[in-house]
């Protein structure tokens, strides 16, 4: 049976809560496989691992909850190895390594961003920033609507306003939050959002950046801010 694993945590005074279990259907028991002072947190792995739901879950509890207790570098989901032996060959392989980025992540959590706009106000916003835009709207108005052409490219036009302005407001995010954190990463590209970024803060920091997120929203009213966090940084684990 392979190896499930979860993190790589320093052992200090015991990183794992009573009868903590993980993935699977029953639940299986969380164990340590350790060397030295550091310790993997891992599990045994199903025949048939898939991203459920329920493993999902599972998996972010157990990394929440040694996270708790211990620093931790959190693997995603489905890291898999051969054997408990396999682990604590890496473990030995790339102690030190371990031991450097646990050190640099104790005490850090990572929050995700993600910003979208509000549509009427950006909406609203672009026409107000584009005379040409608005002269061609009262043009249309007055032409009973426009022809099908114009209205075309009055969609265009303002379609790509709202990119033009996308760009402005990402930078305009990024200024205001990057300074409060330590690191910064971009996340993948996400069609239901035009940001998406993720900041490595440490945990009494926090109140300030959830603060000028607030900030952000309050004084650019097509701003829609969704905050993740505080998660185990997994961003941030190379």
């Amino acid at each position: 049976m392979t190896t499930y694993v979860y993190g790589i945590a320093h052992l200090g005074r015991g990183p794992l809560p009573e009868n903590l279990t993980g993935i699977g259907d029953p639940p299986l028991p969380v164990r340590l496989v350790t060397h030295d002072d550091l310790a993997a947190v891992v599990s045994d792995c199903p025949e048939r691992l898939r991203p459920k739901r329920r493993d999902l879950l599972a998996h972010q509890n157990v990394v929440t909850e040694v996270g708790r207790r211990a620093p931790l570098l959190p693997m995603r989901f489905g890291s898999l190895s051969d054997s408990d032996d396999r682990v604590r060959d890496v473990l030995d392989e790339h102690a030190d390594r371990y031991r450097e980025q646990l050190a640099r992540l104790s005490g850090r959590v990572e929050y995700n961003i993600k910003a979208v706009h509000r549509e009427d106000a950006v909406l609203h916003l672009v026409l107000a920033e584009n005379t040409g835009l608005r002269s061609l709207a009262a043009a249309n108005q007055a032409d009973g609507g426009g022809s099908y052409e114009q209205r075309l490219r009055f969609g265009e036009l303002v379609a790509q306003g709202v990119r033009e302005r996308e760009g402005r407001d990402a930078e305009l995010v990024r200024e205001a939050l990057a300074p409060l954190a330590e690191r910064e990463r971009t996340g993948p590209e996400n069609s239901g959002c035009f940001l998406n970024v993720s900041y490595l803060i440490e945990e009494a920091a926090a109140r300030r950046l959830l603060d000028e997120v607030r900030r952000l929203e309050k004084t650019h009213p097509q701003l829609e801010l969704t905050v993740h966090g505080p998660l185990p940084p997994y961003s941030f684990v190379e």
